[in-house]
């Protein structure tokens, strides 16, 4: 077991908690040219930097609102398509559905961008259909107002199908009897739902959202990354592109390593601080 076990251990020290280390380029004024040894300390002034920095507060409100979409629009789709796939009677249309609803996630976010952009974008195919009628012409891929709805269905269409896995594993777990004795009590679909289904999943779902607390401030970095250029900084800028440009591209060592290590402070905090909650409502939380 403890051979299993390794290889994940491994990728955890190797690519998680060594890089932790890193973190004191956050109190210097970082040159690769001089490494960790070299680098002048320069105390908490990275820190005070990054409070008045008002690219990091936009991309901290940028972050922000798009993770809130992603919470409450996002995480629950799964659970909603894994309830609806469990209603289907026909089992071979469950796996034609599962199949079609799947693959997106295995599709890159390079790919998945660009056929938006042939769908959506301003000679894509929804201004063809638009333009007889006419309507438009619409360019929803450069559009800065609806940017923040556009990125969160990009988030549904592409992901959606394989969180479904855990919830539609989830809802086969449930004893069978269970629903037997709700239709004989009179219980119809609706209420089979609302109180055998949904129960039987709530700590799954609970372990999900705690989870995803803990990345709130995390969200899309390589699909934000290939749409700013088309709606601009103001729009599309998050944290995990704030500190790829000001850091690995502009050079700013010292105010990115502060900006990733506020970020992780924070969604250790959100994590352990759900979990707690969790518990006190009476479910088992996380740890």
């Amino acid at each position: 077991m403890y051979v299993f076990i390794l290889p994940g251990l491994l990728y955890f020290v190797v690519f998680r908690y060594i890089p932790l280390a890193g973190n004191v380029v956050a109190f210097q004024q970082y040159s690769p040219f001089l490494g960790f040894a070299e680098s002048p300390w320069v105390g908490l002034s990275n820190f005070t930097a990054m409070f008045s920095d008002p690219e990091v507060i936009r991309a901290l409100q940028n972050t922000l609102w798009f993770s809130l979409l992603q919470i409450v629009f996002a995480f629950p789709a799964p659970i909603a398509l894994a309830l609806l796939l469990n209603s289907l009677l026909s089992d071979r249309i469950k796996r034609v559905v599962q199949s079609v609803v799947y693959l997106p996630h295995f599709i890159g976010w390079v790919i998945v961008v660009s056929l938006w952009q042939e769908i959506f974008g301003g000679a894509g195919v929804l201004n063809r259909l638009l333009e007889p009628v006419g309507v438009g012409p619409l360019n929803l891929m450069a559009d800065p107002d609806t940017f923040a709805g556009l990125i969160t269905a990009q988030v549904i269409w592409k992901e959606v199908g394989w969180g479904t896995i855990i919830f539609f594993a989830a809802i086969t777990m449930i004893s069978p009897q269970l629903y037997e004795s709700a239709a004989v009590d009179g219980a119809g679909p609706w209420r089979r739902l609302w109180h055998v289904t949904l129960p039987g999943i709530s700590s799954v779902i609970v372990l999900l959202l705690i989870l995803r607390l803990g990345t709130v401030l995390t969200v899309g970095f390589e699909q934000l990354l290939l749409q700013q250029p088309a709606v601009g900084a103001d729009a599309a800028q998050v944290v995990d592109t704030f500190t790829y440009y000001r850091g690995v591209l502009g050079g700013d060592w010292g105010l990115a390593a502060a900006v990733g290590l506020v970020k992780g402070v924070i969604g250790t905090v959100l994590v352990v601080g759900a979990n707690r909650l969790a518990k006190r409502m009476g479910g088992q939380g996380v740890f």
